[in-house]
C-alpha cells in the first residue's frame, strides 16, 4: 500500500470514529450570550461563593441577639438556708445595634466578592468559548492545508508521468501530506482539550457538544477610554472589595467606642428559710434579694483596639488610592492594547490575506504550467497557512484583550 493510500485510510478511519462519537452524543447550539448566561446559573465556583451568602447572613443575626439571663440555686448551712437568683446583663448604649451595622456591611463585602467571582467566570467562558472557536477554526485550515497537500501530489504525480518532473517532487508532495496529516491530528487533539475546558466552567458533561457561532469576528467596539475609567470607578470588582472593607473598619471603630459603656447585670432572686432562734431576731421563709453589677472602666476602655482600628482605616483608604491608580494604568493598557488588536485584525483582513492568496494561487498556476518547481508551490502553500494562522492568532488575541478590558472595567461592554 503506497503512503497516499495509508495516509487516506488514515484519515477515514479518524473521521468514521469521529462521527461515532458524536452520534452518541448529540450537539447542542450554544451562542456566546448563551454560554455567558449558563455558567451564571451553573457554575460551580459561582454555586460556591454565592453559598457563602448565607453564612454571612446568619452572621447578622447571630450579631442581634441579646444575652441570655443567668439562673443560680444555692443550698447552705448558715442562714438563710436556700437561695435563688436570676442575673440578667443589660447593654447600654449603642453596642447591637453597631454589631448588626458591622455585621450587615460584612455581609454586603460577601456580596462584592460574589460580583468579582461572577466577573472572573464571565471572563473564563469568553476565553474557553473563543479558544474553542479558535481551535476549530485552526483545525478547518489545517484540513483545507491537507486538501491543498493531496492536489498537489496529483499535479505532481501528472507531471512525472508525463516526464515534466522528477521522482523527487512526488516524494516531496508525499511528504508535505503526512506534514499536513500530522498538523491536522494534532489540531483536533487541541481542539478536545479546549472543549474539555468548556464544559468545565459551564459544569456541563464531559461528553457534551457544542455547535458554536463563528464569533471571533464579532464586534468588540467600546465606549470612549474616559467613559470608561468612569464606570470602573463604581464597577470594578477590586475597588468595589477595598472600598467596602473601609466601611466594615469604620463600623468596627464605631462598635470598639460603643463598647467603652460598660454594661449592667441585674439581679433578682429570694432568700429561702431564715429561722429565727429569738423572738427579735427577724426570721423569715421567704425573703427578696435584688442587686447591680456594673464592670468600671477604669484601666481598659479599648484604647489599643480603637487605634488599632483606626490605624487599619488609614491603611485601607491608601490601598484604595494605590487601587484606584493601578486600575487606570490597567484599564488605559487594556484600551490601547485593544485598538492595537483591532488595527492588526484589519490589516491582515483588508491586505496580508487577500494578498497570500493571490501569490499561492499565481505560484500553482506557474507549476501546473511548467514554469516553476515544487519548492516554489510548497513555500506559498506554507506563507499562505502561516498568514491564516496569524490572522486566527490575532483573532483570539483581540477576543482576549476585549474580555481583560471587560473584566478591569468590571462589567459588560457589549
Amino acid at each position: 500500500m503506497s503512503l497516499r493510500h495509508s495516509l487516506l485510510a488514515l484519515t477515514l478511519t479518524g473521521a468514521a470514529v469521529a462521527h461515532s462519537a458524536n452520534a452518541q452524543q448529540p450537539v447542542r447550539r450554544l451562542t456566546i450570550a448563551e454560554a455567558l448566561d449558563m455558567a451564571e446559573k451553573q457554575n460551580l465556583d459561582l454555586l460556591a461563593a454565592r453559598a457563602r451568602q448565607a453564612v454571612s447572613q446568619a452572621g447578622v443575626r447571630a450579631a442581634g441577639e441579646r444575652p441570655n439571663p443567668t439562673g443560680s440555686a444555692s443550698v447552705s448551712r448558715d442562714a438563710p438556708h436556700e437561695g435563688v437568683l436570676l442575673d440578667q446583663p443589660v447593654e447600654i448604649g449603642s453596642k447591637r445595634s453597631r454589631r448588626i451595622e458591622v455585621a450587615q456591611q460584612e455581609n454586603a463585602l460577601t456580596e462584592v466578592d460574589i460580583g468579582g467571582v461572577e466577573k472572573k467566570v464571565r471572563h473564563r467562558v469568553r476565553d474557553a468559548y473563543f479558544g474553542l472557536v479558535h481551535a476549530r477554526e485552526t483545525t478547518a485550515l489545517q484540513a483545507e492545508a491537507l486538501k491543498l497537500a493531496e492536489r498537489l501530489r496529483e499535479i505532481a504525480e501528472a507531471r512525472f508521468n508525463t516526464g515534466d518532473a522528477a521522482q523527487l517532487e512526488v516524494t516531496q508532495a508525499d511528504l508535505e501530506i503526512a506534514r499536513a496529516q500530522a498538523d491536522f491530528e494534532v489540531a483536533q487533539q487541541e481542539e478536545k482539550v479546549v472543549l474539555s475546558e468548556l464544559n468545565s466552567v459551564l459544569n456541563e458533561p464531559d461528553q457534551t457538544d457544542w455547535d458554536l457561532e463563528n464569533a471571533l469576528t464579532s464586534p468588540t467596539s467600546t465606549l470612549p477610554l474616559p467613559d470608561l475609567l468612569a464606570h470602573a470607578a463604581n464597577a470594578n470588582a477590586e475597588l468595589a472589595r477595598i472600598s467596602q472593607e473601609a466601611k466594615i473598619e469604620q463600623g468596627r471603630t464605631a462598635l470598639l467606642r460603643a463598647e467603652r459603656v460598660p454594661d449592667l447585670g441585674l439581679e433578682v432572686g429570694l432568700d429561702l428559710n431564715n429561722p429565727g432562734y429569738t423572738p427579735h431576731s427577724g426570721g423569715y421563709i421567704v425573703g427578696f434579694r435584688g442587686g447591680v453589677l456594673m464592670q468600671l472602666p477604669v484601666f481598659s476602655r479599648n484604647q489599643g483596639e480603637i487605634a488599632e482600628s483606626i490605624a487599619s482605616e488609614r491603611a485601607v483608604e491608601d490601598e484604595l488610592a494605590a487601587a484606584r491608580k493601578s486600575l487606570n494604568s490597567t484599564i488605559e493598557s487594556a484600551y490601547f492594547d485593544l485598538q492595537a488588536r483591532q488595527k492588526q485584525v484589519q490589516l491582515y483582513r483588508d491586505t496580508i490575506l487577500p494578498a497570500s492568496h493571490h501569490l499561492e494561487d499565481m505560484a500553482e498556476e506557474s507549476y501546473r504550467a511548467g514554469k516553476a518547481n515544487l519548492l516554489v508551490v510548497l513555500t506559498a502553500q506554507h506563507d499562505v497557512q502561516q498568514v491564516e494562522r496569524n490572522y486566527l492568532d490575532n483573532l483570539r488575541e483581540l477576543q482576549n484583550a476585549f474580555a481583560q478590558l471587560e473584566e478591569a472595567v468590571g462589567g459588560p461592554l457589549n
